[in-house]
């Protein structure tokens, strides 16, 4: 199964879950791996990785990728997530990622795939998702934590995505500075 090797490959942290999600599907909650970190000793640890998507909401049969969205704190992050996880990508796969520095929602065309990016500097990937595919929580009822996410991919599946269609390489150009907050005790 997919999941379960990035797992074993030490792709996916700050897991939350990887569970069935109907017949030969699973879902996932957690962040994953962009750029590992160094091997810090002989027995082949690693330190933490350099670069990760947070909040990711993965929905994946056996063999590919149908559903991922995560939170992105710059829009450079997505290419490096198109090199690691892109070819896992099956060919009906619905993307959308919410990203901290961008300005207005667009749609990057990218390998012959529609990849929704949404401005978000704070928040909840899952809450958003929600929202920005009209459920409301009580629409979820009674489904494992699995199967939310996959009736939350069908919806969002359905498009038509809002924004601007362009290439990566033009989305990449019109980034906006941002200053994140950093939150915890001081």
């Amino acid at each position: 199964m997919l999941l379960k090797d990035y797992d074993q490959r030490g792709l996916l942290i700050n897991l939350n879950f990887i569970e069935p999600a109907g017949p030969a599907m699973f879902g996932f909650r957690g962040d994953m791996v962009l750029v590992e970190g160094e091997v810090a000793d002989a027995s082949g640890r690693r330190r933490p990785p350099t670069s990760t998507v947070r909040q990711a909401v993965v929905l994946a049969d056996a063999e590919k990728l149908k559903f991922v969205s995560a939170w992105l704190d710059d829009l450079a992050k997505l290419p490096l997530f198109l090199d690691r996880y892109g070819v896992d990508f099956a060919a009906d796969l619905a993307a959308v990622f919410f990203v901290a520095n961008i300005r207005d929602p667009l749609v990057v065309e990218e390998g012959g795939r529609q990849i929704a990016l949404v401005p978000l500097l704070d928040g909840m990937v899952w809450n958003e998702l929600l929202d920005l595919a009209a459920l409301e929580k009580g629409d979820l009822k009674g489904q494992s934590s699995g199967q939310k996410i996959s009736t939350v991919a069908k919806v969002l599946a359905a498009g038509p995505y809002k924004g601007e269609r362009l290439p990566l390489a033009a989305a990449l150009a019109r980034t906006i500075e941002v200053e994140l907050e950093s939150r915890g005790a001081v």
